[in-house]
């Protein structure tokens, strides 16, 4: 039986979303603009010269990003010898959750719960469950945030008075920092997980544990990240998988977005280069019929939030000059699709992610122009591909 590899590279978007005006991303594109700012000499940062990625290329990346938007992509000008096309989002978010739901098959269908840009943004019974459970006097932050800055800023407050750093975004997210030896790991998660069902009821899609170490002057944040996402509203792709009697894996944060419904197997890592090992051994190991779902987070938080252009295009030359390895594992008959959650382009204004289409481009179908389709359509078409029936909106373009 084939086999099928969905692989999302978290916030590699490709511009074009025809109401990116609407979150205020209209012209913003991370494929694009990296691709630009390369070509131009504005990426030389550990790396030089156009942005070097021939395998997506020869399969039909530099294609898909001129389908969506119309950009310019110096450096990714080959003619597709794969599946090619972009996918536009329906549901009403940029964020995680959102595009991974709808890439399964799964359109949102409400909307999320976004904190105030004011201090304080939380409400006062928000802040006192929060005070209640984690058994403090008070919470700092309570504010929009990047996670590095409002560490920095709170940190030696924190470990004075054993307060929760609380911040959130222009996602729907409820975060909480603390240091994993003063304020206690598993004190954090336990803290986030009895938060999670209310905020849940109140549709913030997210409560994020942002554990860190170290001192104030030289802490990092860790590994021991963990999402606690709300659970899908229907039936996923991995559902579907798993209902036909076939085996799934997760790699990276699949298991969080998902709160683990339909995900066999769990694997993780403590960076985007560990999850890669999995991939490669998957594409050897998986069994017959199987689904892996994989998520590359880096781009995302290492390079598009900090806006940094040059560590984004070296983290996309480093992922794309991996992929011989693993289509070597590949057997004849497999699907790898690989493709994006939203954007984050690292060129653009603030540190939040864009509102963008998204690059399809697959492995093992030879070349096909998929077009312009929605991002449900990529989870129909790894069902049909599969042989499972698909239970969501979207259609097979195979």
């Amino acid at each position: 039986m084939p086999r099928a590899f969905l692989i999302v590279l978290d916030s590699v978007g490709c511009g074009g979303a025809p109401d990116a005006a609407d979150f205020g991303d209209e012209g913003a594109n991370t494929l694009g603009h990296i691709a630009q700012a390369c070509a131009a000499g504005r990426a030389e940062g550990g790396r030089s010269g156009p942005l070097r990625m021939p395998n997506l290329d020869r399969l039909g990346l530099g294609a898909a990003i001129r389908l969506a938007s119309g950009a310019a992509t110096p450096g990714l000008s080959a003619l597709p010898e794969g599946l090619w096309g972009a996918a536009t989002e329906v549901s009403k978010g940029k964020d995680t959750p959102s595009g991974h739901w709808e890439l399964a098959g799964v359109p949102v269908p409400w909307d999320w719960t976004y904190f105030p840009d004011t201090v304080p943004a939380f409400p006062e019974d928000l802040v006192a469950e929060v005070c209640r459970l984690a058994g403090t006097g008070g919470i700092l932050g309570n504010c929009h945030a990047s996670g590095v800055p409002i560490i920095a800023e709170h940190c030696e407050e924190h470990l004075r008075t054993g307060w929760p750093i609380c911040y959130t975004s222009a996602d729907s997210v409820f975060q909480i920092a603390a240091h994993e030896e003063a304020f206690g790991l598993e004190r954090l998660l336990q803290l986030c997980h009895d938060l999670a069902p209310g905020l849940h009821a109140r549709k913030v899609g997210r409560v994020i544990a942002r554990p860190f170490t170290g001192s104030c002057g030289d802490f990092r944040r860790t590994a021991n990240r963990k999402d606690f996402a709300i659970e899908p509203p229907a039936p996923t792709l991995l559902d579907w998988v798993v209902e036909a009697g076939r085996a799934t894996h997760g790699i990276g944060k699949i298991g969080d977005i998902f709160s683990m419904r339909g995900v066999g197997k769990l694997w993780k890592g403590k960076s985007d280069f560990d999850l890669f090992e999995h991939l490669a051994r998957l594409g050897s190991e998986a069994e017959d019929g199987s689904l892996t779902f994989a998520n590359f987070v880096e781009f995302d938080t290492l390079y598009g939030h900090p806006r940094d252009v040059s560590g984004y295009a070296r983290a996309l030359e480093w992922f794309d000059a991996g992929l011989p390895r693993f289509f070597a594992q590949l057997r004849p008959g497999d699907l790898a699709i690989f493709t994006a959650d939203h954007g984050n382009d690292p060129t653009w204004r603030g540190t939040e992610h864009t509102r963008e289409r998204v690059p399809v481009v697959g492995w093992g179908v030879g070349a096909r122009d998929a077009g312009l389709c929605g991002f449900a359509d990529i989870g129909a078409s790894v069902a049909a591909h599969l042989g499972v029936a698909a239970q969501g909106p979207g259609r097979s373009f195979l």
